[in-house]
């Protein structure tokens, strides 16, 4: 991983569902011996506070005493960290907006926070936001999961894309001396062909730098089939693309890639090219 994600940001609020994306992080940074950078996003509004300055008071001792927290679990892990305090109106835009400044090239954050009312959301609004947006790839965490141990998943499609999957995927599983799992998901019969063929030049290519992997191909839906792959296999990192619509750049994700995300019990990595 030292190869891949130099500069890492772990986006925080330090509740109880950003738990999984510290752990990993600290993981992460420790197994490679990375400095961590940290961004905690503080919701302000001016013109609110001015009229009720307690309310930004209490906000910025809360925040300070998050800041204390996540020191001591550094300090504890013998891990150097760097905390970021970020003031703004969206905290997704805080976030974003430090990654770039720092040209971060990888982003650690939760799946999702307090239930708003869009319930139904299986990622978090604000999280959507930042893996739309951001500069960089983006790690999503569940609350409990942990550091990946087992196998690595790379959901390919033949062509450009799926070939730029598969490099990051191999090199993380060879990195972590973990077996690659290739995965190439199809509407319908008629395109198995082509996906085999792809999948055996993707494993022929992994292979080549030395990682144990094997590959299928599934006929299905790609969410459903990335994820009973996952399971079957026992893989607990997935490594996706995300697809949004070229006309407006990355302001929305792919559905595939959401409900990987959202429906995932272990981290998902999804790439942006």
């Amino acid at each position: 991983m030292a190869e891949l994600f130099q500069r890492l940001l772990l986006a925080t609020e330090h509740t109880g569902f950003d738990a999984g994306a510290e752990s990993v992080a600290m993981a992460m940074v420790g197994r490679c011996q990375l400095p961590l950078t940290a961004v905690l996003p503080l919701i302000s509004n001016p013109e609110y506070e001015a009229l009720a300055p307690q309310i930004a008071a209490r906000a910025e001792q809360d925040a300070a005493g998050k800041m204390a927290e996540l020191r001591a679990h550094a300090t504890t892990a013998g891990i150097s960290l760097e905390l970021r305090l970020r003031r703004g109106e969206e905290a997704y835009r805080e976030i974003v907006d430090e990654a770039k400044a720092l040209s971060s090239d990888l982003i650690i954050i939760r799946r999702r926070g307090k239930r708003s009312f869009l319930a139904n959301l299986l990622v978090g609004e604000m999280v959507s936001k930042v893996v739309a947006h951001a500069p960089c790839h983006v790690l999503i965490v569940p609350r409990q999961a942990q550091m990946w141990k087992q196998r690595i998943l790379a959901a390919v499609e033949p062509g450009a894309l799926g070939r730029q999957i598969l490099s990051p995927a191999a090199a993380i599983a060879a990195q972590c001396a973990l077996p690659l799992q290739v995965l190439s998901v199809v509407a319908s019969a008629g395109q198995r062909a082509g996906a085999e063929a792809f999948v055996s030049e993707m494993l022929a290519r992994a292979r080549s730098e030395g990682v144990a992997a094997q590959g299928e191909v599934r006929l299905g839906k790609p969410f459903q089939e990335i994820l009973s792959c996952a399971n079957d296999t026992g893989a607990d990192l997935c490594v996706i693309g995300s697809r949004g619509d070229s006309h407006i750049g990355r302001a929305m994700v792919g559905g595939v890639a959401q409900k990987v995300m959202g429906l995932s019990e272990h981290p998902v990595l999804v790439l942006h090219f």
